[in-house]
């Protein structure tokens, strides 16, 4: 579990092929910036790019993480060098900063806006339709890993947008910085939202 919090901003430096074939993952050799390694051990996780992969190697500087070609083809910025935000699993005496994030990335959502607002930053999203019932004002979600808040939910003939406010803090501590209209970015749904969905369902109030 995580909280949506990036601790710091890392950067694959190299991908390597586990294989020879189409169907083959890659292991990425990643630089953890100033997210210190020293309590993490192999087989713990880390969050990049909102995407919970396992540790199978480590210095003091870096780390390794195998990703299938199922996960690759499921996310976005795990496919390619570059920088990417990072969070360790949490402990139960952390604290709870964003919300609860599993690290499983439901889905991929396009920028549509990314402009300046006064000293904030204006971000629109559209999300996969399947997700669309999952986005609530003032509710949370997850995008590349950083917890953010909904602050209005716009169903259009489109598709459904979202829009959240960026205050410059977050775009200096995390790799949203780099966003623009077009780009397709990982999207995690909130845990709550999940479960209601589930139970609704099973109770026969939702159509299956």
């Amino acid at each position: 579990m995580f909280t949506g919090i990036v601790a710091a901003i890392g950067k694959i430096e190299t991908l390597t092929s586990l294989g020879s074939d189409a169907d083959s993952g890659v292991r990425l050799h990643i630089h953890a910036g100033r997210l210190p390694l020293v309590d993490v051990q192999l087989g713990d996780s880390i969050a990049i790019q909102g995407a919970c992969m396992t540790v199978i190697a480590k210095t003091d500087t870096h780390f390794d993480v195998d990703v299938s070609r199922e996960s690759l083809s499921k996310t976005m910025g795990l496919d390619k060098p570059g920088e990417v935000n990072l969070e360790k699993a949490l402990t139960l005496a952390d604290r709870l900063g964003g919300h609860l994030v599993t690290g499983h990335v439901d889905g991929l959502g396009e920028v549509t806006v990314f402009e300046a607002v006064g000293e904030s930053w204006h971000l629109a999203i559209r999300v996969p339709g399947d997700l669309a019932k999952f986005f609530a004002y003032k509710g949370s979600v997850t995008v590349n890993g950083t917890s953010l808040t909904v602050n209005q939910v716009r169903d259009e003939k489109s598709g459904t947008e979202i829009d959240i406010n960026l205050i410059p803090h977050t775009l200096e501590m995390t790799t949203l910085k780099h966003l623009k209209a077009g780009v397709k970015v990982n999207l995690e749904i909130d845990l709550i939202a999940r479960y209601c969905e589930r139970l609704l369902k099973g109770s026969g109030v939702l159509p299956a």
